[in-house]
């Protein structure tokens, strides 16, 4: 019998969660338990599903199933790190601080805890929020017949990690598991191959876009995961010179205010940096130095229209409350997931509705929409996408696992198209072992059986390319507009080329992004007009100082006030 196997209960990002079984020896561990509906745990008896439960850190697609899991088997043992424990409860909002069950039991750092004879773990800081772990699990089997100690098996689950600081959590230490040579990885894919700026790139760059839309009077409205993104987003504005001193009002709603607070309360977790910090000024509260933080309560909704402002909101919340036709101009920002490739088309049963490009995974309703989509039609809305995961590349992630050096690879949390193009990749083919869990089904992982190399998907497209006196002119098959990311690939029928290394890159060209820049590539720079006016937006003018504010203009008008873009 194998040692060591794996069944997913979900493993792919999608709405299923994350949840894993693994075998080790007689031992089974459940890792996470982001399911909605834990029914396919009990099995229909009384049974444990599971030996142990360990959580890798408190999202909800990784934790929002196990209440119910404790409810259903208050015996079974869960484990996480402290600070996960702490936050495990912002899950369950519906329920009163006060009721919230403490079922959690915290584990500390680095040091080995052993849960039963010859099964015992250890864990490491991931990254990506505060209390995240990666689980390295080791299960001794016992010597046949002599009743000693036999061979060592080994596992890490990363859970979701990164690599790189953020501004409230240091990332993964890899020094320290640098050589580390478990027998199986289950690693996180969730960018696939996908290649990203550095961190602080990425952040200079949405500073200076909401730097720039604040300059042009224009309210942002940020939606955001209540934890984790909004606290980070929050301690940028907070920390950035583009916003130290500014004279501006930033609104945080409940939910991410609920994580604020609950932030404060782990100080001395964090790092350094951050609790010298808070010696100074309060992390995130604070009213009287700029940029004022403030607390959005619905009664206070009013006080949004009454001056440029930037308003965090749950990325799950209406955002046609912030964003009315009449309320001034507002730039949307959302954040680019990983599941969605750029910008995708809301599902909605009125074809308007997907000239929108909202993210699959927001949760508007069609009077929402419907509100949204007036004020873009209207000039008084822009909706545009930024950059800043708390999950690492294609990079990051075989960096990890060559640094690991496992026997086995299983690829979790990722869209499959993305898992897919890491197993395709030749460099980790001819070095691993690489395996794809479906949901329902139970991967054999044996140890220090020879190496069979896994046949090579079909995911290539061999083209011809064409070097005309103007143009150049690249043919692929049309077998390439199967692929489920072809329709937003070819949105526009507009593609961006640019050189990485010797290779080319092939981006396409979204339909935003033509209607937010197509009226000034038509424009020489250098011309005074409206077009080129730091106020003009949505085909309007929206400086006050203007007898034309509010009023629909065409790019080539001019008024005295005209102001340059910056």
């Amino acid at each position: 019998m194998t040692e060591l196997e794996c069944l997913s209960y979900g493993s792919a990002q999608t709405d299923e969660g994350v949840c894993l079984l693994v075998r080790m020896g007689p031992h089974r561990i459940l890792l996470d338990c982001g399911l909605p509906d834990v029914s396919s745990l009990q099995a229909g008896t009384d049974e444990l599903p599971a030996d142990l439960v360990l959580c890798s850190h408190a999202h909800p697609d990784h934790a929002r199933g196990l209440l119910s899991l404790n409810q259903a088997f208050p015996q079974l043992p869960i484990y996480a790190s402290e600070v996960t424990c702490q936050l495990l409860p912002l899950n369950w909002p519906e329920i009163a601080p006060e009721s919230r069950p403490n079922f959690c039991r915290a584990l500390p750092w680095r040091s080995p805890v052993e849960f039963q004879e010859g099964l015992s773990a250890q864990l490491f800081p991931a990254g990506h929020l505060p209390g995240a772990a990666a689980f390295l699990l080791t299960y001794t089997a016992p010597q046949p017949h002599s009743g000693g100690k036999g061979h060592s098996y080994t596992l890490l689950y990363t859970g979701d990690f990164f690599l790189s600081n953020s501004r409230l959590v240091e990332g993964l230490p890899l020094e320290e598991l640098r050589g580390l040579g478990p027998d199986v990885l289950i690693v996180e894919g969730s960018y696939g191959t996908a290649r990203h700026l550095h961190r602080r790139q990425q952040e200079s760059q949405l500073m200076e876009r909401i730097s720039r839309a604040i300059a042009q009077q224009q309210s942002v409205l940020m939606p955001v995961p209540p934890l984790g993104p909004g606290q980070e987003v929050l301690m940028l504005l907070r920390s950035h010179h583009y916003f130290t001193g500014r004279d501006l009002d930033i609104w945080v709603d409940s939910t991410i205010a609920a994580g604020c607070d609950a932030y404060l309360k782990l100080l001395s977790h964090f790092p350094a940096s951050v609790q010298n910090f808070a010696q100074h000024q309060s992390l995130f509260w604070d009213e009287r130095i700029r940029p004022r933080v403030r607390r959005l309560s619905p009664d206070r909704y009013p006080l949004l229209n009454q001056s440029t402002c930037l308003i965090l909101a749950d990325e799950q919340a209406n955002f046609s409350q912030y964003c009315q036709p009449d309320a001034g101009h507002c730039l949307l920002l959302l954040q680019q997931q990983p599941r969605q490739l750029g910008m995708v088309t809301a599902v909605s049963k009125q074809e308007k509705f997907a000239k929108l490009h909202l993210p699959l995974h927001l949760n508007q309703s069609a009077d929402a929409l419907e509100t949204l989509y007036s004020a873009v039609q209207a000039g008084s809305l822009n909706i545009e996408t930024y950059l800043l995961p708390d999950h690492c590349d294609g990079a990051g992630t075989t960096q990890l696992i060559h640094n690991l050096r496992p026997q086995h690879v299983v690829f979790v949390h990722g869209s499959p198209l993305y898992l897919a193009d890491l197993t395709d990749l030749e460099e980790l083919q001819n070095r691993y072992q690489l395996h794809l869990p479906g949901v329902g089904k139970r991967i054999e992982l044996p140890i220090g059986e020879t190496f069979l190399r896994p046949a090579v998907p079909d995911a290539n497209y061999e083209g011809e390319l064409t070097e005309l006196e103007t143009v150049v002119t690249i043919n692929l098959p049309s077998t390439i507009t199967t692929d489920p990311r072809w329709q937003n690939f070819a949105d526009t029928g507009m593609v961006e080329a640019r050189w990485q290394g010797e290779e080319l890159l092939l981006r396409g060209v979204l339909q935003q992004e033509l209607l937010n820049h197509l009226t000034r590539h038509i424009i020489p720079i250098d011309t005074q007009c409206c077009g080129n006016c730091q106020h003009y937006h949505g085909q309007r003018c929206w400086n006050r100082s203007s007898a034309l504010c509010g009023f629909k203009v065409t790019p080539d008008g001019y008024c005295p006030v005209y102001e340059p873009i910056p």
